[in-house]
């Protein structure tokens, strides 16, 4: 196997593990294209923070996307719980809102630098190899993804690890989860600000379509496969990982993209669950 090769299936591999585990939480709670609307929603912190700055350093803008991020999360809460729209329309009017006022801002203030949307909002898994860590030797230390996925992972499942007992009881029954004086809204809010930083973190290197793909189909694959929620985190990873790992191998049978076609795997992953559930007659997860 080719070093090239390794870093690609090693970072699509962290990414699937990142994603699929708040990717479950947003399933079970029927909020899944979040992750898509703050893949969109986070041009306008882009744009804000290079104008503050006047710096394209990655770093000025990895801290503007995580802030609209996090953002737009609490606006589309604030829709949902405040307003009393409906959770899905509630993601569409942030999606398109702070999407299309992240356009007018590029285009009015940004539009004679070289800060092209596409570029700031998709990336390529396939370039990874080309993103490396390395010293003032030279020495290269493996691909930068992997050190912040690796970043990524620990602080999710330190928290979610730590407050389990809060993220499960308002996932599944938000009513009792108030009753016995968890605070609801403020568990709400936490898991969002860790889809946030997930997603902002991931879909400049591996594309904003793999990474929702990774966040909600192993999620829903395996809500179709078991009746116990931590096994269908458990199940969602491997499945994450299974389409990181396939994808790639598809995508060189195919010779095709290859985030495209790790989405494309996790598509079949969940067909074949489906077909799955429905010969074993196997129910959701559950309390």
């Amino acid at each position: 196997m080719a070093l090239e090769e390794f870093y690609i299936l090693l970072s699509g591999c962290l990414v699937a593990i990142a994603c699929a585990i708040p990717g479950c939480f947003l399933v079970l709670r029927k909020m899944s294209m979040v992750s898509d609307a703050i893949s969109h929603a986070v041009l306008p912190g882009i744009v804000l923070a290079f104008l503050i700055s006047g710096s394209r350093d990655n770093y000025v803008m990895l801290a503007g996307a995580v802030a609209a991020g996090v953002f737009s999360s609490l606006f589309i809460e604030f829709l949902h719980k405040k307003a009393g729209l409906q959770s899905d329309a509630a993601i569409g009017v942030t999606f398109t809102w702070l999407f299309a006022g992240g356009v007018i801002l590029l285009t009015a203030f940004a539009s004679q630098v070289d800060l092209d949307q596409d570029c700031v909002l998709y990336g390529e898994i396939a370039l990874v190899p080309f993103d490396l860590i390395s010293s003032a030797t030279g020495l290269e230390f493996g691909p930068r993804i992997a050190y912040v996925m690796g970043v990524v992972i620990l602080i999710i499942s330190l928290v979610i690890g730590i407050f389990f007992k809060e993220f499960f009881l308002t996932s599944f029954d938000p009513n009792y989860a108030a009753a016995i004086g968890i605070n609801v809204a403020f568990w709400n809010q936490v898991l969002m600000a860790l889809v946030s930083v997930t997603t902002v973190t991931t879909f400049d290197a591996v594309g904003a379509i793999l990474v929702v793909a990774l966040m909600v189909v192993p999620a829903s694959a395996a809500y179709l496969l078991t009746t116990q929620f931590k096994q269908m985190m458990v199940l969602a990873i491997l499945f994450g990982v299974a389409a990181a790992i396939g994808g790639y191998y598809l995508a060189l049978w195919w010779n095709s993209s290859i985030a495209g076609s790790m989405a494309v795997f996790t598509g079949i992953e969940l067909v074949a669950a489906f077909l799955l559930r429905n010969s074993f007659k196997l129910s959701p997860a559950k309390v």
